[in-house]
C-alpha cells in the first residue's frame, strides 16, 4: 500500500546504504528517489518536491548539515522535513543537526524498522491527520494540497510561518495552547526562537485574516492562545 504517494529522497554517498534504505521504505509503501551528493539532491528536490529528505551528515563537497541549513533558508524547501543520518552519536552533533533545521536524527547503524517508524512520526507531524482535504471554518478555507488560504472565496496573502500556525490552529480547535506548546508544535522547538516570537506571528496572522476571521484566534489570559468559533 502506498503511503498516499509519499516520496522520500535518500541523500547518501554510499550506494549500498541508499539501496538498503530504499528497499525498507519501498516495502513500507513509500516512493524513493536517490542522490549521492547535495548538487544531485538539489536538482531532484526542485524537480520532484519530495515529501521528506533523509540526509547523510558526511557528504562529499557540501556537508549534510550545510545543505540542511540551505534548504531551511530557501522558501521553496523550508517546509520539507529532514531526518539526518549519521555515524556521529555524540550529543553535540545531535544538537548541531537539530539547530540546522533537521526534524529528527538517526545514528548509524540503525534498523530499517526504526527508520520507518521515525520517518512516519516526522511525516505525521509535518502533515497532521485528516488535513489532506481543505478545511473550511466559517468561510475561512485552508487547502493543504495547494498551500493556499482564502476568506469568503478571496485569497489571503499569508507567510509560511503564519500558514503553519493557522494550519495547527484549524486542526486543533477549542483548546488553549501556551506559547511553549505552540513553539514546539509549529516551529518544532527550535532553540533560537523566543516565546515572544509567537506573539509577533499571532499579530501578523490576525492581520492577514482580516475583520471577518481575526476573532477566531483568541488570547487566553495567563495561558496563551486558542482557535475557537465561540465567543471568548
Amino acid at each position: 500500500m502506498k503511503q498516499q504517494g509519499k516520496t522520500i529522497l535518500i541523500v547518501d554517498d554510499e550506494a549500498s546504504i541508499r539501496e538498503m534504505i530504499a528497499v525498507a521504505l519501498e516495502m513500507a509503501g513509500y516512493n524513493c528517489l536517490e542522490a549521492s551528493n547535495t548538487q544531485e539532491a538539489y536538482s531532484i528536490i526542485v524537480d520532484e518536491s519530495p515529501h521528506m529528505i533523509l540526509l547523510d551528515w558526511m557528504l562529499p563537497g557540501t556537508s549534510g548539515i550545510e545543505f540542511a541549513r540551505r534548504l531551511k533558508r530557501d522558501e521553496r524547501t523550508s517546509e520539507t522535513p529532514i531526518i539526518m543520518l549519521t555515524a556521529k552519536g555524540e550529543e553535540d552533533n545531535k544538537i548541531l543537526g537539530l539547530e540546522a533545521g533537521a526534524d529528527d536524527y538517526i545514528t548509524k547503524p540503525f534498523s530499517p524498522r526504526e527508520l520507518v517508524a521515525r520517518l512516519k512520526a516526522v511525516l505525521r507531524r509535518a502533515t497532521p491527520a485528516g488535513i489532506e482535504n481543505p478545511i473550511d471554518i466559517n468561510g475561512l478555507v485552508l487547502d493543504p494540497t495547494s498551500h493556499r488560504v482564502s476568506a469568503n472565496s478571496a485569497p489571503l496573502d499569508i507567510g509560511p510561518t503564519e500558514y503553519r500556525l493557522l494550519q495547527f490552529f484549524m486542526t486543533h480547535q477549542e483548546r488553549a495552547y501556551s506559547r511553549t506548546q505552540l513553539l514546539d508544535q509549529v516551529w518544532g522547538g527550535n532553540v533560537y526562537v523566543e516565546e515572544r516570537t509567537v506573539d509577533v506571528h499571532i499579530r501578523r496572522l490576525r492581520k492577514a485574516l482580516g475583520g471577518d476571521h481575526e476573532h477566531l484566534i483568541q488570547t487566553v489570559r495567563g495561558t496563551g492562545y486558542r482557535f475557537s468559533t465561540k465567543a471568548s
